[in-house]
């Protein structure tokens, strides 16, 4: 493979940087976005000020105001995130066609040979700094590097504010004393795994024999030992059509009442068919997730021979899938979510050999009609839901 130059651009605490933004008397404190500490929700993002007491993403609020009772809690603000990340990525887009996002604050560039247009690939990074810190008042930690998980281990060891670059053919060196955690890929199973075999740093997981690493990990140990190696041939893609529609709510109290169960997941499966048919897709895999009062959380998925892009339909799997974990599982449920994959481009062949489907399609489309112009809440149908929806769309 022809020699790449890889950058990962990442924007510092996004969302709360983007609360400072906007409210500049937050900047130097403590601030916490995810909600009220009340509540049963998790931290967002933590400002840095909020990190020196502990506190992370994931974790539940009531826990991150007990140990920084300072914090000041603020509830998420979806829209004015996605519209600061959408002027992020116009900026990055002005630098390079190949852009690959990885989230609302993070992308990768392949730079290959723009060393012409700004003096050095370094140049170039400063200059993006310079423009997201001019234009959107955020900061952006930056790594390069000849591959993709190399330049996003640098990026993430710049923060705050940062910028390094590994020169090639230093991918080991630059690796090798970083704690095994930092390589993408090793989750808390696979760390414990390695701390077994006593390797604790990525330069000692380079040494390790990948017969080893199989043999304790399967196929995932093989990758992982080439990434430890700084040996990553994945390409940087830009975006194409999302691979995954999903929404979720957390529950105010956990609950085991299934009429609730229910009307929750139909709400939240008319707002996955609208945004399915907004972007003309249909989809083959519809998946249900749960989790509960102990944050385990499980999924059940069914995939069909043909595509659906009604809400009758994916409810009618989802409450099925609903059916069977309710029937074993007597926990109370304290996050419910539906989701759809396996995106195709929407088609007549469905209809035709599915008559009812173009009927429910043409109700759906009415629907959704009337709620562009009106707003989601301007019609209920079917299964009215007993709270205010507060969840929010992830596509992949």
């Amino acid at each position: 493979m022809a020699a790449r130059t890889i950058m990962h651009v990442d924007l510092d605490s996004f969302f709360v940087s983007v609360e400072q933004v906007l409210n500049p008397g937050l900047i130097g404190k403590p601030v916490v976005v995810g909600g009220n500490p009340e509540g049963r929700g998790v931290v967002s993002t933590a400002s840095y000020e909020a990190r020196a007491f502990g506190l992370h993403s994931g974790m539940p609020l009531a826990t991150a105001a007990r140990l920084c009772p300072t914090a000041i809690f603020i509830e998420s603000d979806f829209d004015s995130y996605i519209e600061f990340s959408r002027r992020f990525m116009a900026i990055l887009n002005d630098f390079s066609p190949t852009v690959e996002p990885g989230g609302l604050d993070e992308a990768y560039l392949d730079v290959t040979g723009f060393e012409s247009l700004h003096g050095s690939i370094r140049q170039m990074a400063n200059k993006i700094k310079q423009r997201v810190r001019n234009e959107l008042g955020l900061c952006a930690s930056i790594g390069i590097a000849s591959c993709k998980v190399v330049a996003k281990i640098a990026s993430d060891t710049s923060k705050p504010d940062g910028l390094i670059e590994v020169p090639r053919g230093d991918e080991r060196v630059f690796l090798a004393p970083l704690p095994v955690e930092r390589l993408p890929g090793v989750g808390k199973r696979s760390a414990r795994v390695l701390s077994g075999l006593g390797v604790h740093t990525i330069g000692g997981l380079s040494r390790t024999s990948p017969r080893i690493l199989k043999r304790h990990l399967g196929s995932a140990g093989e990758v992982l030992h080439r990434l430890a190696n700084g040996i990553d041939y994945s390409r940087v893609l830009p975006p194409g059509q999302p691979l995954s529609i999903s929404r979720e709510i957390t529950f105010a109290a956990d609950t085991r009442d299934q009429s609730f169960l229910e009307a929750t997941l139909w709400n939240q499966t008319e707002r996955v068919g609208a945004d399915l048919r907004k972007r003309g897709m249909q989809a083959r895999c519809i998946t249900l997730k749960l989790r509960y009062a102990d944050f385990s959380t499980i999924t059940r998925s069914h995939t069909l021979q043909h595509s659906i892009y009604t809400d009758q339909e994916i409810f009618a799997i989802g409450n099925a899938l609903l059916d069977r974990v309710l029937e074993t599982e007597k926990r109370a449920v304290r996050l419910i979510g539906v989701g759809v994959s396996v995106l195709t481009d929407a088609g007549l062949q469905a209809r035709l050999f599915r008559p009812r489907a173009a009927q429910l399609e043409h109700l759906s489309k009415a629907v959704d009609q009337i709620r562009n112009r009106y707003g989601f809440d301007a019609i209920r149908t079917g299964r009215p839901t007993r709270h205010e929806d507060t969840s929010k769309s992830i596509s992949d």
